[in-house]
């Protein structure tokens, strides 16, 4: 229960907790202890309505200040004027960003703040000169003020008041001890300025040779090339070894240029088309590409990515912490020290763009955690041309989505380049202590429009007059230092000129490299490429290390409570092992995966029921049905227990997210290529959340970027009467985005060949993406089970041939994949049929013509049908078909039996859905 209010309950650093329980007690009066709530009611009772918990206490402080002063002195024996001053201290820590002149352009006059006004709070002029204490302030109270107003409501604005308390008062103590400003070095301050020259002197010398050619000038916001720098250098002193980067366009180049070091001659080429890459790459802009490189700092080298990044602008934020999440468990890192993700927003879309929030949720969760990022907000003030807050966003600033997780806020005038430092240095500092995102919004402007053949004068012609007086970063930071003695009398031309000069010569511009960081924790890629699909690897496990590995994971802490349901799946699979029970898929999955964890491949699956398996099939994480003292009980994960020498097993029931997720999952695999890592959805469809993840970086990421990925999709699919949503993944789309054997489209019909699959996806030196159309009720058709043979002895099928099927008898080959196989033996079986065989495609793409050409041989002059249970106009036939067509022997015809063409992608009733099944299969089987 809650601490009943002492004499001293509006003094100093109570007033956000009282704040706090103000607010419990609009929400419900009974929730508070029954003296809040008597002292509450004596404000005038809960007001839900037009009252919030902080006008609620302001309204208590101003009650408290009309008093007469002797009835305002408190029973400590405080000074009256002290306790107004306390309440004038955290309206300050608390809404002081509010004053603050972090606008660079002045473009909309700043509204009054009552509550920084000495006399909000009962204090009158005649005060001012009397002498306050509170925590570190002492002095007379117009002294304190000036201090106050200094620290926050100059050039950067604090938000952070409604943090825990511990965090808040480690901001609160590292703003306050210098009035929220930096103390730097004259060395120092010529460094910065050093990098703003820099980025200025690179975009005017585009702007001049390559007129009019899109760039995504970073002119007006250049102070952002000195805040990364200084933010790279101190992760160096702190330990970090790797910074992985994400951003959208704007800047862009001039990161790669003046940061990471990229030679200036080679952006010029692709400024000039001279970049020719092999018939195989498509490519792709010069302000989506990525970069690595390493540089050094004081604590040591720093291996720099610059993560590759489409037009979807935020959709790089879960890649890259997907990205670092894997380097930290490369390097064994759980205390997410070495490894440091930056990702760089732009003030519409951070507002703008759902996979922010969706990102953000997955920040401080067990499975997708990294320690905190450090997010920058290159703030121009305008999107494309929406520039009017009302249109906008519904916030009072772009940034606001970062309270949902408690992260602190630093608004940021980028025309003062030292206090962009020191809002650069208590980020990171903060992200270090806390292991929490943080925020810093550098408020700036675009000198030009969206790019550079945008003419923004069209639709901000206020803001652009504005833009065309300001006399530019450098020049107000020049004459500060020149001021300084920092800079001597004409140095900045000398910087200037230097500057250009190597621009010319086409140098790189950045700091020297470093390389001790490839020698020792770089991935060697060169492994995987120019692999084909066919690579061989080792796909016999013996029999008895299968048996032995089932036995581990059927043998279960005596002492663990199972519920009734998954001990009977424990049993079964017991009885399987022992060879009385044919294997189903859950548990060749689980084999699977054990025998991938003893060979030393971790294993990663995400998903939003991956624990048991949306339909309970996989069981891999057991809950003790005994245990009451944790919300989800005791676990145990029979995976993680096979050996003691074995890779990490980690399934995570994810958040209800689909497109941060999997491209969380996207970024994993693009860091680690030596795991297999596994997104698998609730059902099929729900992949339609992630699309754009699927269109720019699953299937296109290697022939725009030359960057490969092993990631594995497990989408549930299958007609079996429930509507809609959940009978469908998609396969079509999938299939559309085939090409230059870019991902593998696979459709299992048996556990063995699932265990295969898994397996060959990690074991072979090739890595694609997999997309699998997973089973649903297949999984419990025993008729689909397998033997335990299958899996130590077999390996993966492309195309299965009929093994019951005479050919001297066959006029009829079907072709089909996944669960229909079965449908059709069924009906081919109650029919009576001997003339038909039927034929499973299961790897779709890439196509095996070799294995479907030695299928139709056996069947000269058959009539060939490929059936499938999705309508004509979806699923796999028409872009399988002159696949097909291509293997067809002489004689042979081609047709199709489907559910007509329909614009949904199954009916929802079940009695239609019946029938439309039969009609397919027995058009299907000539019946």
């Amino acid at each position: 229960m809650k601490s009943a209010p002492e004499a001293t309950i509006m003094y100093g650093g109570n007033a956000s907790f009282v704040e706090a329980l103000y607010e419990d007690y609009l929400s419900d009066p009974q929730s508070v202890a029954p003296e809040w709530r008597a002292y509450f009611e004596g404000l005038g009772g809960p007001r839900p309505v037009a009252e919030t918990a902080h006008s609620g206490v302001q309204r208590a402080f101003a009650e408290l200040a009309r008093l007469p002063r002797g009835l305002r002195s408190a029973p400590t024996g405080e000074a009256p004027v002290n306790r107004g001053f306390s309440a004038l201290i955290n309206a300050y820590r608390a809404q002081g960003h509010l004053a603050a002149r972090f606008e660079p352009l002045g473009l909309r006059p700043q509204p009054p703040v009552p509550e920084l006004d000495h006399t909000y709070w009962g204090l009158t002029d005649a005060d001012l000169n009397e002498t306050v204490t509170d925590g570190r302030y002492s002095g007379t109270l117009r002294q304190v003020l000036e201090d106050l107003r200094s620290t926050y409501c100059g050039s950067i604005g604090f938000e952070y008041a409604y943090l825990p308390r511990e965090e808040r008062e480690w901001l609160q103590a590292r703003i306050e001890a210098n009035l929220g400003r930096g103390r730097y070095t004259a060395e120092q301050k010529k460094r910065f300025y050093n990098k703003v020259a820099a980025a200025e002197g690179l975009e005017k010398y585009l702007h001049q040779k390559y007129v009019g050619q899109k760039r995504f000038s970073l002119e007006g916001s250049e102070t952002f090339i000195p805040y990364l720098d200084y933010t790279i250098t101190r992760a160096g002193e702190q330990g970090v070894k790797e910074v992985v980067i994400g951003m959208a366009h704007r800047g862009r180049l001039n990161v790669l240029i003046n940061i990471f070091g990229k030679k200036t001659s080679d952006l010029f080429d692709e400024f000039e088309g001279k970049k020719v890459f092999g018939p195989e790459v498509a490519g792709d802009v010069k302000y989506h590409l990525g970069f690595s490189s390493d540089v050094e700092t004081p604590g040591g080298s720093v291996h720099l990515a610059l993560a590759f990044n489409p037009s979807h602008l935020e959709i790089v934020g879960p890649v890259v912490e997907g990205s670092v999440r894997a380097r930290q468990d490369r390097r064994g890192d759980t205390s997410r020290d070495t490894v440091l993700p930056i990702v760089v927003h732009g003030d519409a879309a951070v507002a703008g763009q759902g996979v922010v929030a969706e990102t953000l949720n997955l920040s401080q969760l067990r499975g997708y955690a990294t320690g905190g990022t450090v997010h920058v907000v290159i703030n121009n003030q305008v999107g494309f041309t929406t520039s009017d807050p009302r249109d906008a966003r519904s916030s009072r600033y772009s940034t606001d989505v970062a309270k949902m997780i408690d992260a602190p806020v630093f608004h940021v005038n980028s025309d003062d380049v030292e206090a962009t430092m020191f809002a650069a240095e208590l980020a990171l500092d903060y992200r270090m202590t806390f292991k929490k995102d943080v925020f810093v919004d550098v408020v700036s402007f675009r000198r030009h429009g969206h790019n550079e053949s945008d003419e923004p004068r069209f639709t901000q012609p206020m803001m652009y007059r504005k833009v065309d007086a300001h006399p530019g970063t450098r020049a107000l930071y020049a004459k500060q230092l020149e001021a300084e003695g920092v800079l001597a009398p004409g140095e900045q031309e000398s910087i200037a000129s230097d500057y250009r000069d190597r621009l010319d010569r086409g140098e790189a511009v950045g700091d020297a490299v470093a390389s001790d960081h490839r020698a020792s924790y770089a991935v060697k890629w060169s492994t995987y490429l120019g692999q084909h699909w066919t690579a061989p690897y080792e796909s016999h496990v013996p029999l008895e290390r299968l048996k032995a590995l089932g036995a581990r994971l059927t043998d279960i802490p005596a002492e663990f409570k199972l519920h009734r349901g998954v001990e009977r799946v424990i049993k079964s699979r017991r009885e399987m092992i022992e060879g009385t029970q044919p294997i189903d898929w859950g548990f060749a999955e689980n084999l699977a995966y054990a025998t991938l964890l003893t060979s030393g491949f971790r294993v990663r699956i995400s998903g939003q029921d991956s624990g048991r398996g949306t339909f309970s099939h996989r069981q891999a994480v057991l809950h003790n049905q005994a245990t009451e003292d944790l919300p989800e009980g005791e676990l145990y994960i029979p995976l993680n227990h096979i050996a003691d020498d074995q890779a990490e097993f980690e399934v995570i029931d994810s958040a209800l997210s689909e497109e941060a997720v999997l491209a969380f999952e996207y970024g994993y695999t693009s860091a680690e290529p030596g795991a297999l890592v596994i997104w698998e959805a609730q059902y099929g469809d729900f992949a339609n959340g992630a699309q754009a993840v699927i269109d720019q970086f699953i299937s296109a990421g290697e022939t725009k970027w030359q960057k490969l990925s092993g990631l594995t999709m497990l989408l549930p699919h299958g007609y079996e009467g429930q509507g809609p949503e959940h009978s469908s993944a998609r396969l079509e789309r999938y299939m559309q985005l085939c090409a230059e054997q870019n991902i593998q489209v696979v459709v299992p019909s048996t556990p063995a060949q699932m265990y295969h699959m898994l397996r060959r996806q990690a074991l072979r030196p090739y890595r694609k993406p997999l997309v699998v159309m997973s089973p649903k009720s297949m999984l419990r058709n025993k008729a689909s089970f397998s033997t335990l043979e299958e899996l130590a002895q077999g390996t993966f099928q492309p195309v299965i041939g009929d093994v019951q099927a005479d050919p001297a008898r066959v006029n009829r080959v079907v072709l089909c994949s996944g669960k229909l196989y079965w449908e059709l033996v069924e009906a081919r079986e109650k029919a009576g049929l001997d003339n038909v065989a039927i034929v499973r495609i299961e790897q779709l793409y890439p196509f095996a013509y070799e294995e479907v050409k030695a299928e139709l041989i056996k069947y000269p002059g058959a009539q060939v049908i490929w059936t499938q249970e999705e309508p004509a106009n979806q699923g796999a036939w028409l872009l399988i078909r002159e696949d097909i067509e291509g293997c067809l022997q002489q004689g042979q015809v081609l047709s199709y039996s489907s559910r007509p063409r329909s614009a949904s992608p199954a009916v929802g009733y079940a009695a239609k859905h019946l029938e439309q099944q039969k009609a397919l299969i027995d058009k299907a089987l000539g019946l």
